[in-house]
């Protein structure tokens, strides 16, 4: 978002506003996730994650940092090349204008496609609504909540990497709820 947005030449305090009702949402909702989860969940103790993924990929981390590094690092890498290129794909094939259409003028259905589009996992989906906002197709409310949803490639990897897919499907709900809420809240205050 930031870098579509200087570029474009979009004004200081636009930018400070939009920074600043992402940074204030994702304190609420961490605040309001962290009360909830001491709440009602029970903590367990887990063997590290470090040590789960070691043994999920066989890299014998025992043996040396560096190597096992280097091959979770082209594991990721190529995962996410090979995601990236299908969603860039289809992105390519649908066009942003088709994008745009279908969420302008919708707020209520539109900050659920707008989620929906930025939980692309690549930078693409946060290109994508930051255009649409900066060409007027989207409020400011869809282009927030869509960039909230938006965790680049950070999805992907815990995809890959935790496997407990009950808890990668509340992340992502978590996630999706979060943004889908602010979006409407956000279209009616400003």
């Amino acid at each position: 978002m930031l870098p579509i947005m200087i570029s474009e030449g979009a004004s200081g305090p636009l930018i400070l506003k939009i920074l600043g009702i992402k940074i204030l949402i994702g304190i609420a909702a961490g605040f309001l996730i962290d009360i909830l989860l001491n709440k009602f969940q029970k903590r367990k103790d887990e063997k590290s994650s470090i040590e789960d993924m070691c043994e999920h990929e066989h890299c014998h981390c025992e043996k040396g940092i560096w190597k096992s590094a280097i091959k979770h690092t082209i594991n990721i890498f190529i995962f996410i090349f090979v995601i990236s290129l299908i969603l860039n794909i289809v992105i390519e094939f649908i066009g942003e204008d088709k994008l745009g259409g279908i969420i302008s003028n919708k707020p209520i259905i539109g900050a659920f496609i707008a989620c929906l589009i930025g939980l692309i996992p690549n930078c693409a989906s946060s290109v994508i609504l930051t255009e649409l906002y900066l060409l007027g197709v989207l409020n400011l409310g869809l282009m927030i909540g869509g960039l909230l949803v938006n965790a680049g490639v950070g999805l992907l990897v815990l995809f890959k990497v935790n496997h407990n897919q009950k808890e990668n499907i509340v992340i992502l709900t978590t996630l999706y709820i979060i943004g889908v809420i602010s979006a409407i809240v956000l279209q009616f205050l400003i």
